[in-house]
């Protein structure tokens, strides 16, 4: 599985660790940034609807980082957010939840039994993650207090900021700026997202981590690949960077299918439930392969029209 991809286009709360204390050391800076080669003449992101007689609900992929000279919104997406009277993100994405995000990262994140991070490693493991974080120029004292799974998390994040992809220029972030005073909603908290990795067996979390450490070399061409498949709006391409070497099922469950499971109820209660029009932005990831948010909509025979 490609850890950064599932988290850039599957975990909103992702970008939102930016704010974390853990990021704000030297090792995050922007190096000398590397631009994205954008695909020619892109059909632009995929857009998806759902619809009853007096409801009608938009479903938006989003990429949680992006690099900033990315030009991705276009007229089809911005009359799909016009016409609705509601915009959902998996989270809010807003400064308080930002901030909430960091406090629960550090707080839920950090050992307090005096436990270190690389004595959870064997010696091979710490050779390459020690080896790992010479590239990124950090010290390994800086990650010796962190769970695995926040580890994980930032080392898939730094060496994307560090090459000029930016949480700021999310889909999400920017979709909100563009909401101006629409009610505002969410399908998750921010407690929740974290309770997804912090509830992870430990042995879990060392392999998430390690994926994570052995694919910094390759972040940014990953990256790079999904994002031009999403703007190009190709749901199955993307699919195909995601999956690449999939081998953890359970996490690939955790990280997607159940909560795609969950938003599916969401969408087909509020189908039967309330009139009018919703905008709903979440990560691409859950809108692209097998077990797709749209899959589990067909299943409760819900008819899904791509707009885009």
């Amino acid at each position: 599985m490609k850890i950064a991809s599932i988290l850039a286009s599957g975990v909103a709360g992702f970008a939102l660790l930016a704010s974390s204390p853990v990021l704000a050391d030297d090792h995050a800076s922007p190096a000398a940034e590397a631009a994205m080669e954008l695909p020619s003449g892109p059909e632009g992101p995929a857009l998806w609807k759902v619809a009853d007689e007096d409801t009608t609900i938009y479903l938006f992929g989003t990429v949680h980082v992006l690099p900033k000279e990315l030009q991705w919104y276009d007229a089809e997406i911005d009359a799909a957010l016009n016409s609705s009277d509601t915009v959902v993100t998996e989270i809010k994405m807003d400064p308080q939840s930002e901030a909430a995000m960091g406090q629960l990262a550090q707080a839920r994140g950090i050992f307090t039994d005096g436990t270190t991070l690389r004595s959870l490693l064997n010696e091979e493991q710490t050779a390459t993650f020690e080896a790992a974080l010479a590239g990124l120029g950090a010290p390994p004292s800086v990650f010796d207090p962190m769970k695995p799974w926040l580890a994980g998390l930032t080392l898939s994040l730094v060496p994307l900021m560090q090459q000029g992809y930016d949480p700021n220029s999310g889909v999400d972030k920017v979709i909100i700026s563009k909401a101006g005073d629409r009610t505002q909603d969410a399908l998750e908290t921010a407690e929740f997202q974290i309770n997804i990795f912090d509830g992870l067996p430990q042995e879990a979390q060392v392999s998430f981590m390690m994926e994570a450490v052995e694919g910094m070399g390759k972040v940014k061409e990953t990256i790079d690949s999904m994002v031009a498949e999403w703007v190009e709006g190709d749901p199955d391409g993307l699919a195909e960077v995601m999956n690449a070497d999939l081998e953890d099922e359970a996490l690939a469950e955790t990280l997607l299918y159940s909560r795609n499971a969950t938003w599916a109820d969401w969408i087909e209660s509020r189908l039967e439930s309330t009139p009018g029009t919703v905008f709903i932005a979440v990560g691409a990831g859950h809108l692209a392969g097998d077990n797709s948010v749209q899959d589990y909509l067909a299943d409760r025979d819900i008819e899904i029209e791509r707009v885009q």
